[in-house]
């Protein structure tokens, strides 16, 4: 009978320590919210629309470019910030944002703008998360509420950036690389739908150009007229692989469908994008919903908001984790 009752006594305490923990994590969840700035800095939106329009105005290639800067800090360490930190251990140094990630300057304009406004209460992370959205409305795209509540972190991950879903990925490896991070493969292909803006450098697509397999020179699942006039802008030699091309052939500035009909057409960029619709792995867990983009805009957006949200609630720090930075680039 003592045995029983032992056991008896144990289930109780580990029921109400499953409890606690569960608990715990929801609240860790709920201090996301849409209104968290609502009475420390009820300006934020409007002082990040006004530093993010000035910078649109004088390169509207930056709304791309803050948008994969927010992917890129997601998947690395969660949503934290830690893509902007300066140092040698810098994700700016790996090899998926080394000469590739920009924005960096603008991000320090607004978070001086909003430091001016509120000082010390808006962190780095939620400050490039608002401008992604802000990127993307501005565009021609969606508007979502966002959630907000994120802490800084202190740390970089060179090793973690290193492995970023990368354009020269298989299909099944990058649904593998998003999985990880709790997203699924239709957050695979409408997060890929960012692509309807921005450009890409020659050296992310190059190999599809020259070289491609032993049966074909080019790759056989690009548009033949576009692998012409991409290798006169990215030539065989003599280049330095850095010219660049639009991500979204004849709608490079407009986030649109337009992405997902170029797919469909054999005109997508990247081996990633293409692959999508055209590659074995694709055909079997990707093709359909490409096609399904492509024949609605409004589908595509309600995704893409939808899998903007999850991307933006990975791993965030909250409560007393973390810092708010002063400077984005450095630890307080």
């Amino acid at each position: 009978m003592k045995g029983c009752e032992s056991v008896s006594n144990v289930v109780p305490s580990l029921i109400t320590a499953l409890v606690v923990l569960w608990l715990s994590m929801g609240v860790c969840r709920s201090q996301l919210s849409t209104d968290f700035y609502a009475n420390s800095c009820p300006a934020v939106f409007r002082v990040v629309r006004r530093q993010l329009f000035s910078a649109l105005r004088n390169d509207t290639r930056m709304a791309a470019s803050l948008l994969r800067l927010h992917f890129h800090d997601c998947f690395v360490n969660g949503c934290d910030g830690s893509v902007l930190l300066d140092g040698s251990d810098s994700e700016k140094l790996a090899l998926p944002n080394r000469n590739s990630a920009r924005g960096f300057d603008v991000i320090d304009t607004i978070k001086t703008a909003v430091e001016n406004a509120c000082n010390a209460t808006v962190s780095c992370a939620d400050i490039l998360t608002i401008a992604a959205r802000d990127s993307v409305y501005l565009s021609g795209g969606p508007y979502w509420n966002v959630l907000l509540g994120r802490r800084d972190g202190l740390v970089a991950n060179q090793t973690g950036a290193n492995d970023l879903p990368s354009p020269f990925d298989s299909i099944d490896t990058i649904i593998d690389k998003f999985v990880a991070v709790g997203l699924n493969t239709t957050d695979v292909v409408s997060l890929s739908g960012g692509h309807t803006i921005g450009r890409a450098r020659c050296v992310t697509f190059s190999g599809r150009l020259y070289d491609f397999s032993e049966d074909s020179s080019v790759d056989p699942t690009l548009d033949p007229s576009m692998a012409t006039e991409l290798q006169t802008l990215c030539p065989q030699s003599g280049g330095d692989g850095n010219a660049t091309a639009p991500l979204d052939r004849n709608s490079n500035y407009a986030f649109d469908n337009h992405y997902f009909k170029n797919l469909l057409e054999e005109k997508g960029l990247l081996s990633s994008d293409q692959g999508l619709f055209s590659s074995d792995e694709g055909q079997a867990a990707t093709k359909a919903l490409v096609q399904a983009y492509s024949n609605s805009s409004s589908l595509f957006f309600r995704d893409f908001v939808n899998s903007m949200i999850k991307m933006g609630n990975i791993s965030p720090l909250t409560s007393s984790a973390g810092e708010i930075r002063r400077n984005c680039r450095v630890v307080n």
